[in-house]
C-alpha cells in the first residue's frame, strides 16, 4: 500500500466551546493545533476559523492570517473549507479560492445536515470546479452519500475537475451515510478509477472507520471537527492526541506515514504547482 496520509481537522463548523474547552478557536490557536498536529505525523490541515465571536467566518482576511501563521511553521498542505458553515453565501465560498491554497473542499451535493439543510447545487458546483481549475487548486471532494459521486463524476465529464481525483467520505452525519464498514466499502468501490479517498466517521465512531481505511488503502481525516473524545468519556486535549494514535495505528498494522511532500505526490499537487509556477512565469500554461 501506498503511505498514508494523515489530515488534521482542528476545528470545524459544529464543534464549539461547549463541546470542549480545548478547542482551538483563535488564528494562533488554529496554527499552533496545526503545527502539533504536523509534528506528530499530519501532511494536511483542513481549516476552519472563526470570528473573533466564535462564530463560523469565510473572511479572507482571517482566512489569510491563518494560512500564513501556519506556513510560518511547517509544510503541511492546507487545505480551506469552501463551506464555512451550512449558511454562507455562495459568492463568499467561492471567493476562498482566492488565497490559492493547494487544496479546498468541494462538498458534493445538497443535503439535509442534523436540523438544516446545507445547499450545494449544481450550479454552484460547477462555478465551484471552474474557480478552483482557474486557481491550479486541488478539490478534496467532500462525499455525505452515496449520490455525491455520481454528482462529482456528472463535472468530471464536464471537465471541470482534473485527476487524479481526491475524495473525503464523511460519514455518520445526521442526514448523510450511516459509519459502518459496509458503507465505507461501498463507497470505496464506486470511485472513478484511480482516485484516492481519505475517511471519518464522525463521533464516535471516528476510530472504527480511520482503521477500516487504512486496511483497506485508504487514508485518514482525525481532529475535534469530527470527535472532542480520546476515549469514552475522556475529552482529547490537543489534535495531536488524534494523529499520535493514528501513527501508532498504522504503522502496527505495517502501513507508512506520508510526508507532506510525499502526500504531494500521492495526490499529484507537486504536478499543479508546476503547473502554477508556468503560468505565474509567462502568464500561458504550456
Amino acid at each position: 500500500m501506498e503511505k498514508l496520509i494523515i489530515t488534521v481537522a482542528p476545528t470545524g463548523s459544529q464543534t464549539t466551546r461547549e463541546h470542549t474547552p480545548y478547542l482551538p478557536l483563535t488564528p494562533k490557536e488554529i496554527a499552533d493545533s496545526v503545527y502539533e498536529a504536523w509534528k506528530a505525523g499530519a501532511s494536511i490541515a483542513h481549516i476552519h476559523v472563526k470570528d473573533v465571536s466564535g462564530n463560523n467566518t469565510l473572511d479572507l482576511n482571517t482566512n489569510r492570517e491563518v494560512v500564513e501563521r501556519i506556513q510560518d511553521k511547517c509544510d503541511i498542505i492546507i487545505n480551506l473549507t469552501t463551506a464555512g458553515g451550512i449558511f454562507m453565501n455562495d459568492e463568499d465560498r467561492i471567493r476562498v479560492c482566492e488565497l490559492k491554497t493547494e487544496m479546498a473542499t468541494f462538498d458534493a451535493g445538497t443535503m439535509n445536515f442534523g436540523s438544516d439543510v446545507f445547499h450545494n447545487t449544481p450550479i454552484f458546483l460547477e462555478k465551484l470546479a471552474s474557480k478552483m481549475q482557474e486557481y491550479y487548486i486541488k478539490p478534496e471532494i467532500e462525499v455525505f452519500d452515496v449520490g455525491m459521486i455520481d454528482n462529482t463524476k456528472r463535472i468530471i465529464r464536464k471537465g471541470l475537475i482534473d485527476p487524479p481525483f481526491h475524495f473525503q467520505f464523511v460519514l455518520g452525519i445526521h442526514g448523510g451515510m450511516a459509519a459502518t464498514p459496509k458503507n465505507l466499502m461501498f463507497l470505496a468501490d464506486n470511485l472513478p478509477e484511480g482516485s484516492t479517498w481519505s475517511a471519518i466517521g464522525a463521533s464516535k465512531e471516528q476510530l472504527t472507520i480511520n482503521t477500516m481505511s487504512i486496511l483497506l488503502g485508504g487514508h485518514v481525516r482525525v481532529g475535534m471537527e469530527d470527535s472532542v473524545y480520546f476515549r469514552r468519556g475522556e475529552l482529547a486535549k490537543t489534535n495531536a492526541q488524534f494523529v499520535d494514535r493514528i501513527v501508532d495505528l498504522s504503522t502496527t498494522l505495517g502501513r507508512d506515514i506520508a510526508t507532506p511532500n510525499e502526500a504531494r505526490k500521492i495526490l499529484g499537487l507537486d504536478k499543479l504547482r508546476k503547473l502554477r509556477d508556468l503560468k505565474n512565469e509567462s502568464g500561458v500554461v504550456k
